[in-house]
């Protein structure tokens, strides 16, 4: 199981490092790959963590908690990520084989979403742009079929980091360079790659 590290997990989500601590802490979301320090998460974390920060920009964290909570009270065991969610009515509903089942109060006019969704570009409740989860740069793609979602050059197996690193690392190599050792990643994926690296890292806490 891919292990994905906090600075990557919130560039993917939208969520802060305050809100990844207090949910391990509270039990709304703990990281299935370790948590311990650092902590990482999986792939279906990021999923459910997405879908929370989504679900933050219709509904109080207060009723996310609480629908979140329901869903073992009615055998909805699986992990959050294997469910699709409504809002409305100041409520939340989740999607069953028998239709929408309110979890906060009593069924009313819900606005259904699906994961494509939850994964295209939206702002958060900070008013902040999250990328686009299968796309986080315009030459980048988040699979989970392919090294466990880890992000790609789009149409290879080359990790994101792996570019950037070639680009800003002691003795940096041009696009071209890293094009001669890769010949999947074009100039403007490596320019792609170092722009998503550089965002990722802004999301780094100084320990």
């Amino acid at each position: 199981m891919t292990g994905f590290p906090v600075d990557l997990t919130i560039a993917l989500t939208g969520v802060t490092h305050a809100q990844l601590a207090n949910w391990r802490r509270t039990g709304l979301l703990v990281p299935e790959v370790s948590k311990k320090r650092p902590p990482l998460y999986s792939f279906r974390d990021l999923v459910a963590l997405r879908t929370v920060a989504w679900l933050r920009t219709n509904t109080s964290l207060q009723k996310v908690r609480r629908a979140f909570a329901q869903l073992g009270e009615f055998d909805l065991t699986d992990h959050p990520a294997a469910y699709e969610f409504a809002v409305g009515g100041g409520s939340i509903a989740v999607w069953t084989d028998a239709g929408f089942m309110d979890l906060v109060k009593n069924p009313g006019q819900y606005q259904f979403y699906t994961l494509a969704d939850v994964f295209r570009p939206f702002n958060n409740r900070n008013d902040e742009m999250i990328v686009d989860f299968q796309k986080p740069r315009p030459t980048l793609s988040v699979d989970a079929r392919k090294l466990g979602g880890w992000p790609t050059i789009d149409g290879t197996r080359v990790p994101f980091d792996i570019v950037a690193d070639a680009l800003s690392g002691d003795l940096p190599l041009s696009s071209d360079q890293v094009q001669a050792f890769y010949p999947g990643v074009s100039p403007n994926a490596a320019h792609d790659a170092l722009d998503f690296a550089e965002l990722v890292s802004s999301k780094r806490r100084a320990s």
